[in-house]
């Protein structure tokens, strides 16, 4: 059988990757093992024009959010399922030193364009809100139905393998790969936190964290509006939130812990007035790099061999741009970000 690439992976990395190389005509083959608490599915898909405790610009959001946004509208119109929804972020400022810093910078330069004061009597009958409340225009991706259907979608264009890449098969030369009866210009592994296994990457700081997060049930708040204080409130049904989310260094294994829910359940307590009800707890290990730019590129010493990688709390918002760039640099040799090409660890 014969592609033009295989791609190990189907997050949110995998899962934009794809999409762009087959719509530039490209012959691609998803190889995927289903796992329910991998970074992507169990993210809530948080588009967030702002960052940090500073309330500082996210980098190159002026390029990468309109087109997030134009990939997500397509995406929706291919697979049928909604996909994309812009949303305020109801942020209660909890102190009035992080008050002052709100509106230091947010009454100045780009990110006047996404933020304003807000009437926190509208939501006093819910939250806590003694220093006030502000808006941050933002977005989620339904990851829950974005995943899952382009997953269908390739399967049944027969693009998808549901296995375990086994590297031993993995056969690659210059000129390609071969993977099992598969034969590809190149492999582009989107693996996630799994890449800390992989032979040809391994020297690559990859910095693991883990994550654990709350389904809630609140009764009676109907809000459209992430809600976000030191924990983030994100529709998810009928006054069912998502409720995360905690970051981690150090830990055991990828199982939930009591420690990380009584975390999670006292900071919904500082948010919320009303009574709560917890459905699900769940935990997930996601890659980062120590600069916190995208990794991706091809291999110098291995030119078959590509990486799409590290991709952060910020994977939404960076994932369909970033898949383009790839993209072009992949297909036509266009160069990548200096901030995000892979040679900036090799030549170190």
């Amino acid at each position: 059988m014969q592609f033009d690439y295989l791609i190990a992976g189907q997050g949110i990395a995998g899962t934009m990757l794809s999409h762009r190389l087959l719509q530039e005509g490209q012959r691609v083959l998803v190889i995927d093992a289903y796992k329910p608490n991998s970074a992507s599915r169990i993210a809530a898909g948080v588009i967030n024009p702002v960052s940090g405790r500073r309330f500082e610009m996210a980098w190159m959001y002026e390029q990468l959010y309109p087109f997030a946004k134009q990939t997500y509208r397509q995406l929706e119109q291919l697979l049928g399922v909604p996909v994309f929804k812009e949303r305020d972020i109801w942020m209660a400022l909890p102190s009035e030193q992080l008050r002052t810093a709100f509106n230091n910078k947010t009454t100045q330069g780009l990110a006047q364009q996404y933020t304003h004061p807000a009437n926190a009597a509208l939501m006093e009958p819910w939250l806590y809100q003694p220093y006030g409340a502000a808006i941050v225009k933002g977005a989620t991706v339904l990851l829950h139905h974005l995943l899952p259907a382009w997953r269908h979608y390739l399967a049944e264009k027969q693009l998808l393998r549901d296995e375990q890449l086994d590297l031993a098969q993995l056969q690659h030369t210059a000129a390609g790969v071969q993977y099992k009866d598969v034969q590809a210009r190149a492999i582009i592994f989107c693996e996630g936190a799994q890449i800390i296994h992989n032979p040809w990457f391994k020297h690559i700081p990859f910095l693991l964290n883990k994550g654990e997060v709350l389904k809630v049930h609140i009764p009676g708040l109907h809000t459209e509006n992430i809600l976000k204080k030191s924990i983030t409130l994100v529709p998810q049904e009928q006054e069912v939130f998502w409720a995360g989310s905690t970051f981690v260094w150090d830990y055991v294994d990828e199982a939930p812990t009591t420690e990380k829910r009584l975390f999670l359940e006292e900071s919904l307590q500082q948010l919320l007035k009303v009574p709560y009800t917890v459905l699900e707890q769940q935990a997930g290990i996601r890659p980062s790099g120590k600069d916190r730019r995208p990794i991706m590129g091809l291999h110098p010493q291995y030119p078959a061999l590509g990486l799409f990688n590290g991709l952060g709390t910020k994977g939404c918002s960076l994932a369909p741009y970033m898949a383009h760039l790839l993209t072009q640099h992949l297909l036509q040799g266009v160069p990548l970000l200096p901030e995000a090409d892979i040679k900036r660890y090799f030549n170190r």
